[in-house]
């Protein structure tokens, strides 16, 4: 199922055509070439530099009436192209209203130059004279302009809405503005823009590109928008400078693709933009919703129509945008280890405070030899290390039960002595037996009673113990088990702080591997490799007759991949289950069958809403990410909601329209 335009998803360039200075019929042609090349991909929205069909380095040359005239109708030619070819354009000339020069951005919409904005802020200082041919847009005294014999609206504070399968709302402003104290673009975002675009004409200088791209990134995440940001190239003026043809897409804080510098030949930036991705974020975000926008910024009274195009025009192959396979781990290994390194900074320092709290000197950790409770295990003893406490305070309890193997067995072992902890080993096969007898239970029945007796009598162990020495139960269960309620209620589920409540399975794997490889050294270091590699089960039913697992976690409820991706989808951006499914067949298509990702996501939908119940009463732990789902922080659910809506979107979107079963 591929992602289409009412996911909200919106194609978009920006271009550096190549160019000839004051050359008008030589820019067109190349804006020109460069529509048809953008309707091709599929682009729906194309951005050209600052005064691209002269030359933003004409100098006194835009007092001529040739050259703007020249202008005037190349936008006027170029917007019919626009609309016949399928999409909206931003371009660049001068214009003059009421009696003043301006410096525009001109939306080509609907066959005709529909709007125009002037630049704000113009630049005039070091090597900029722009004050000698412009008028700055506060001058304004008009509000439509003429251009090839058509009128235009012409305003800095005009927020354009445009109608669509996804309608969304665009605000025009023009290089310098990005670089003032208030951008325009903040104003308009306010006003309801999502997609604000730039034309640019930045010279280069060295170490500009880098402040340039931060400018950039910065602000589309400080309004929480899509920023299009596309810079002249270098067939611009060299008199005294040189224009390197910077384009730039960037979305909410990230960038989603760049133009090379410095080619003579036209470049294009092509991605994919998420409105709705935009749109949740502003819903979600309180300090966006109670700012009022500023008084004289209009919106939404003028509307254009995106040109109709068949989806298989728009969205050939693959979306142009990354879709991480795991959005919990980056990809890039030095920015992976960073995020490890603050993760384990977050939950050591979080038991740190609960321990200066409460004054505790002693703690109690069940270790399985699994990831989940050696990362506790490890966060444990960095807390420690932190307060200048004596590992020895550390109490490692093993609990071998009916289903403990022999590896997980050593390794915990290993590990809880090798860190310097202090081990106790607590069978409760003989605890477990007994209890199951006195409730008439037959030990041999393998039902839901036998497993979730092991967790309890695991979790009363471990309460008891801390009682004993005076000390509190760290949690170990993490933030996946915890979405899907894989965990036993008052059992595993309970501690008395949760330090890996707000880390996902995916992610507690590569902390434990890279406290393996950075942290620790030598018998540690090979010991927390064999855990990583330890196939991840409860370890509740006894092995088979040859001393295999017979559970498997992953096998049992599915790919923690594909569920983190799910969880990750469903809280951070609650999109719908059609659109889930459509990125997570981007995302792991090759790994998985379209069938096999839409069972798994009916799987997520059924026990995220069953098991709420868990969440709203988990106990304290730290938030590490912008995942969280502690009742008293991020999220909040009703725990006896029904997933009736999601199960019946996702077996629309797999089966045509098919009722999901129940």
């Amino acid at each position: 199922m591929p992602a289409t335009e009412d996911m909200g998803f919106l194609r978009v360039a920006v271009v550096t055509p190549e160019l000839r200075v004051a050359d008008v019929a030589f820019n067109a042609a190349a804006t020109a070439a460069a529509l048809r090349t953008a309707a091709r991909a599929g682009v729906r929205l194309a951005v050209f530099p600052e005064l691209g069909l002269t030359g933003y380095s004409c100098a006194d040359l835009f007092f001529q009436g040739a050259l703007r005239a020249a202008a005037a109708q190349a936008a006027r030619d170029l917007a019919e192209l626009a609309h016949e070819v399928g999409l909206l354009a931003v371009v660049g000339l001068p214009v003059e209203a009421g009696g003043r020069l301006y410096n525009c951005a001109a939306l080509l919409a609907e066959g005709r130059v529909w709007a125009l904005a002037p630049k704000t802020y113009l630049a005039n200082y070091a090597e900029f004279y722009e004050k000698r041919w412009f008028s700055p847009a506060d001058t304004l005294t008009v509000n439509q302009a003429e251009v090839a014999g058509q009128w235009a609206w012409i305003s800095a504070r005009h927020v354009l809405g445009v109608r669509g399968p996804y309608p969304f709302m665009m605000g025009l402003e023009l290089c310098e503005d990005l670089w003032a104290v208030e951008p325009p673009s903040g104003r308009l975002a306010l006003a309801g823009a999502t997609v604000l675009v730039n034309p640019s004409a930045s010279p280069e200088v060295l170490g500009k590109a880098q402040y340039r791209r931060e400018l950039v990134q910065q602000q589309s995440a400080r309004c929480l928008a899509a920023y299009l940001y596309s810079g002249a190239g270098p067939g611009e003026s060299s008199t005294d400078l040189v224009f390197s043809g910077h384009g730039l897409i960037a979305e909410n804080g990230t960038v989603l693709a760049e133009t090379e510098r410095f080619s003579f030949a036209t470049q294009m930036a092509i991605a994919d933009l998420d409105l709705e991705h935009l749109t949740l974020e502003r819903l979600k975000n309180g300090t966006f919703a109670s700012t009022r926008p500023a008084e004289g910024t209009a919106a939404g009274e003028a509307w254009v129509e995106l040109p109709p195009r068949k989806r298989s025009e728009i969205f050939a192959g693959p979306l142009r945008r990354p879709v991480p396979p795991r959005p919990f781990v980056p990809e890039d290994l030095t920015k992976r280890a960073a995020r490890c390194e603050e993760i384990f900074a977050l939950q050591a320092t979080g038991l740190a405070t609960r321990l200066r709290h409460t004054g505790a000197r002693q703690v109690v950790v069940g270790i399985s030899g699994g990831l989940d409770s050696t990362l506790a295990l490890l966060v444990t003893a960095r807390a420690f290390d932190k307060l200048g406490l004596d590992r020895k305070g550390i109490i490692g309890v093993t609990m071998p039960g009916p289903g403990t193997s022999r590896r997980t067995q050593a390794n915990a072992e290993k590990i809880v002595t090798l860190l310097g902890a202090t081990l106790r080993v607590v069978p409760i096969v003989k605890a477990v037996h007994d209890h199951l007898h006195d409730l008439g239970h037959d030990a041999a029945k393998r039902d839901v009673a036998y497993e979730n007796a092991q967790a309890r009598e695991r979790t009363q162990v471990l309460m008891d113990l801390a009682n004993i020495t005076g000390g509190f139960v760290v949690g170990t269960g993490d933030l996946s088990e915890l979405a899907l309620g894989w965990c036993t209620f008052n059992g595993d589920h309970m501690s008395m702080y949760h330090v890996n409540a707000g880390v996902p399975k995916t992610l507690v794997k590569h902390l434990v591997e890279w406290c393996a490889e950075g942290v620790f050294e030598g018998p540690a270091a090979r010991v927390l490799g064999d855990i990583v590699a330890t196939p991840i089960s409860p370890e509740l039913l006894p092995p088979d007759k040859r001393g295999r697992l017979q559970q498997k976690t992953e096998d049992l409820i599915g790919p923690y991949d594909l569920h983190d991706f799910f969880l990750y989808y469903t809280v951070r951006l609650p999109f719908r289950p059609a659109k889930v499914l459509a990125l997570a067949e981007q995302a792991w298509g090759k790994t998985y069958t379209r069938a096999a990702i839409a069972r798994w996501l009916e799987v997520f939908y059924r026990r995220f809403f069953a098991n709420q119940f868990k969440r709203s009463a988990m106990p304290d732990g730290p938030k590490v990410g912008s995942v969280a789902l502690s009742p008293r922080g991020d999220w909040r659910m009703p725990s006896d909601a029904r997933p009736d809506v999601w199960l019946a979107e996702l077996a629309a979107a797999v089966g045509g329209g098919k009722k999901a079963k129940h």
